[in-house]
């Protein structure tokens, strides 16, 4: 009689590392057609806003104190940061290296299940391959999607991806960031470089500079940092 086979549960501690390991971005401002380029500074404001938090029933069920509730101001300081009146363009630069070995996690504490999940891993990678994926991943380099609110209203976007000595550069209108059936040919040799950096067959570190036309003087949008300190005078800290 045959043996049922053996149930293998889920480990209780699971974690794979990030194989897109990505430096901070550095933002500069500048002119669209200029060479000079200067950092951006971080810039504090009192603003007025409205308050945005739920009320209490008793409150929104008597109009009296509704209204006299939204009419309170919510007084706050935030970061910000904007281009100088003179300059029209954001510079964006990071790096970006590629890392291999997608089938072993970080942390199992479950031998039998990291060598189940490792084979299904490894099956997937002989089948399928990373040809897709890194595609997809150089698709989202030259379509500016990094960019976030920076992207959003640019009249010119440029993106500039460096491997080694070689170098590609994309105007990121040119690509859709809901369609990856779009198959340049600077794009598909940068998904090639890719595919080698996940495949682990070649060690792959990317310069990324993008250019963003804004207009000058206009706000630019870093990362946010979410504000912990309950005694911190800001409501929104930029990093």
């Amino acid at each position: 009689m045959a043996k049922a086979p053996v149930a293998i549960k889920t480990a209780s501690v699971l974690a794979f590392e990030r194989k897109l390991a990505t430096s901070d971005a550095v933002m500069y401002a500048g002119n669209w057609q200029g060479n000079e380029w200067q950092p951006i500074e971080i810039q504090e404001k009192a603003v007025r806003g409205t308050i945005s938090n739920r009320l209490k029933n008793a409150i929104v069920s008597d109009p009296t104190k509704l209204d006299a509730e939204i009419q309170k101001a919510n007084l706050q300081r935030v970061d910000v940061a904007s281009l100088p009146v003179d300059t029209d363009t954001l510079k964006v630069v990071f790096t970006l290296r590629v890392l291999g070995n997608l089938s072993t996690p970080s942390v199992c504490n479950d031998m039998a299940y990291q060598e189940a999940l490792s084979g299904v891993i490894e099956g997937y990678i002989s089948e399928h391959g990373f040809k897709e994926l890194a595609l997809r991943y150089a698709l989202n380099l030259a379509n500016g999607r990094f960019l976030w609110r920076n992207r959003i209203g640019a009249e010119q976007i440029q993106v500039k991806v460096t491997a080694n000595e070689t170098s590609w550069t994309f105007n990121s209108h040119d690509f859709s960031l809901r369609q990856f059936d779009q198959g340049q040919a600077a794009v598909t040799q940068l998904a090639a470089i890719i595919e080698q950096g996940l495949s682990a067959k070649e060690w792959v570190m990317l310069t990324v500079e993008a250019q963003v036309r804004l207009g000058a003087g206009q706000e630019v949008f870093p990362s946010q940092e979410l504000v912990l300190d309950s005694n911190s005078s800001k409501s929104r800290v930029l990093y």
